[in-house]
């Protein structure tokens, strides 16, 4: 059976994963969740973001702690640029002495937006294509063709995703939320990392922030603003349930 392991935050590696299962059968997990044994599974399927041209902190740390032979296959989606994010995730796996048959990328609409906006038409236009590129991922997975990414001649974008991941923790501490803030308190439920708090009467971000941004594209009221910028636009893929993103599915 697969383990089609995922980190979502406004459900684009969770469509990922809910096509693969469809395809390939298998479990979905949330890969913040997980305690068991990725062994119980016969071939192991990791389906992440990427952040800031590398892997997130907890799919970085899941991959780094796992011990297990069996087939890995990792799926990885962005908004732009890749950068070397699919050699950093297959030499990870190489350093851990995992059984890597390929790391692949699918283009998704893009979900970092606390500064710029991406057009509703680019963002419909992917998801028109998404599904295609989809399907050729999963036809790699099920025939196991092995893809080995070489090292790149010159790798600029490692060394910045190593530094940009020191202030992760801190992005958090530049959301605040504006009246608009009803208390639901779903920024607290959703958070992967309990860095949100409520405290006499108002909402506090922590310094463990993952940059996930789920708190701020899934708030119902979109109270959250980073650095006071009252933006209006957020993104959660329509393909999926959003009630779903962070649960497991059997």
């Amino acid at each position: 059976m697969n383990g089609i392991f995922y980190f979502s935050s406004t459900g684009n590696s969770l469509y990922i994963a809910e096509k693969i299962k469809a395809e390939l059968g298998g479990e979905i997990r949330y890969i913040p969740k997980f305690k068991g044994d990725v062994d119980y599974y016969d071939r192991i399927i990791i389906v992440s973001p990427i952040h800031s041209f590398g892997l997130p902190t907890l799919v970085d740390n899941f991959i780094a702690n796992m011990k297990s032979a069996k087939p890995l296959y990792i799926v990885l989606n962005c908004g732009g640029m890749r950068a070397n994010a699919p050699y950093f995730a297959y030499q990870l796996c190489k350093e851990k002495g995992l059984n890597i048959r390929s790391v692949q990328v699918v283009m998704m609409p893009e979900i970092y937006t606390l500064t710029f906006s991406q057009p509703k038409w680019a963002t419909k236009m992917v998801l028109r294509k998404a599904p295609k590129r989809i399907k050729s991922v999963i036809a790699t997975i099920r025939d196991d063709k092995e893809i080995i990414i070489p090292k790149p001649k010159k790798d600029k974008w490692t060394p910045k995703y190593l530094e940009n991941r020191k202030n992760w923790h801190m992005l958090a501490t530049h959301f605040s939320t504006t009246t608009d803030c009803n208390d639901c308190k779903k920024c607290i439920r959703i958070c992967p990392v309990n860095n949100i708090k409520h405290e006499n009467g108002r909402i506090v971000f922590g310094e463990k922030c993952v940059a996930c941004l789920s708190c701020y594209h899934r708030c119902p009221e979109k109270a959250i603003v980073y650095l006071d910028k009252r933006k209006k636009d957020r993104y959660i893929n329509p393909d999926i349930l959003e009630k779903n993103i962070g649960a497991d599915q059997f």
